[in-house]
This record gives C-alpha cells, structure tokens and sequence, in this order.
C-alpha cells in the first residue's frame, strides 16, 4: 500500500521520514530511500518498506495549503505525472492519507504524548452570530467533520500508544483560556488542536482516499506559554509514533473495516 503522510513544516516531515526509516531498519531489508518532485515545487520524501511505500510531503501551514498540496500529490499520483525536469511517478494511487505533525493539547493530553483522530473538525468554519458561533453546517453549507476508519484508528492508537479523540482544525491557534473552554464546549471530545487535518481531509474526501490524522503533543491548548511549549519532545514523540506505525498499517484490510 501506498501512504502520504502530510505535514506543515520540514521538521515534522523529517520526524515521520526518521520513524519510518527506523521501523524499517529493524526488517531483514534495508529500506529503499529517495526524493521525488510533483508538480508545485514540492518534494516527496519515499521510504520504501514492503508492503508499505511511504511518501511524506511538507505542504504548508493552514488547511488552504495543505489541501492544495495533499491534493496536487494525490493527484500526480493517479497520473504518473512529476515536477518539470523529473522522472514520472507510478501511477499508482495511495490507499491512505495520513494528517501528521505536532499540536496543542487539551487537557488531560499531556505534553509529549500522542493523540490520534477519531474525527477531524473544522472547528472554527462558520460565522458568528448573536447568540455565538454557528458552524458552517449550521448555515446548510458543506461539512465540518471527516471520520477515519475506526478499525484503523484502534489499531494505530494501540501499536503508538496514542490516545484517541477529535482533533480540531483552526486557522488562528488558540491563543486565550476563554477560547480553550468554548471550544471544549462545543467539542466535549476534542484531544489536540492544530491547522492542517480538516484541509488534508478535505483532499483525501474529493479523491476518495481514506484519512487519518496523528498529533504528538507539544503545549496545551490555551494561553500561549513558548517558554512551556516542547517542540523537540514532540517532534521525538511523532517520529516514535511512525516507527510503531507500520505493522498497524500494513495489516489494515481498507476502509470497510
């Protein structure tokens, strides 16, 4: 099977490249390695660990560019097409697209942990209105949520040791206590916030694609604290995460389990 992993920045996608790289170190066959262009001036950085082939692709920051890139790549990969000046890829479609990086945390969500999505939602599409917020859903327009295969969340949570729970897509970070609260109020399981899975969803959902999102926690959610926030630890968790992923992955039977 084919997997694209997502992420905003380089750093994160280095951590899921290292994890993958160890699990697959730890099999009998040194894994394969290489760097692929698609078209928008992006790179794909391939692990190759039969059964698995999996791409990770640092898309940007927000849900606009990380479903212009999730998409673009999902796309040249149904076509076989690359980057100017590049050999074609397969044409081989992904079977899984994976929402990965690090996130704030809820509480009980303790730094450096992981957390893995039982729904994706976009928790801050909609309007405001005088009697507070309405989600766009509310306005009889679009979604707001996309649900990864259970059986796959169960397993990938349980081989990572992850919690499980909602994970919300913002555009603007929490930044406030008041805003930590309402957000828990309208979405009682949420676990992490962060900026990219409802957009990476989103792409996956018009390609047909099943999605999943995994978050390693790196500060909690609330009144911004950089002097409490632990980035490297959570960028070590993430790469923990992927090295525990593979056997997970490799034995789901697809999206009707």
């Amino acid at each position: 099977m084919r997997v694209l992993v997502v992420t905003a920045v380089p750093a994160e996608r280095d951590a899921v490249v290292r994890g993958v790289r160890a699990a697959a170190a730890e099999s009998a066959d040194a894994p394969e390695a290489a760097e692929v262009s698609v078209p928008g001036g992006r790179t794909l950085h391939r692990v190759v660990r039969p059964p698995l082939t999996v791409d990770a692709l640092a898309a940007g920051v927000g849900p606009a560019a990380a479903a212009a890139a999730t998409a673009t790549a999902l796309t040249a990969a149904e076509l076989g097409t690359a980057g100017p000046g590049t050999a074609g890829l397969d044409a081989a479609p992904y079977g899984l697209v994976v929402s990965a990086g690090i996130g704030g945390g809820f509480t009980p969500a303790p730094l450096g942990t992981v957390v893995v999505a039982e729904a994706i939602v976009a928790a801050d599409l909609g309007a405001e209105t005088p009697d507070g917020f309405a989600a766009v859903t509310d306005l009889g327009f679009g979604t707001v949520e996309h649900l990864p295969p259970p059986a796959l969340v169960r397993a990938v949570a349980e081989a990572a040791g992850a919690a499980r729970g909602a994970v919300l897509t913002v555009s603007t970070v929490t930044g406030s206590a008041g805003r930590a609260t309402e957000l828990l109020r309208r979405h009682p399981r949420a676990a992490a916030e962060a900026m990219e899975g409802f957009g990476v969803a989103e792409a996956a959902a018009a390609h047909g694609v099943p999605v999943l999102e995994v978050r390693a926690i790196s500060n909690t959610v609330g009144p911004r604290d950089r002097a409490a926030w632990r980035i490297g630890e959570a960028l070590d968790a993430l790469a923990g995460a992927f090295r525990d992923l593979p056997p997970a992955l490799a034995t789901w039977k697809g999206p009707s389990t």
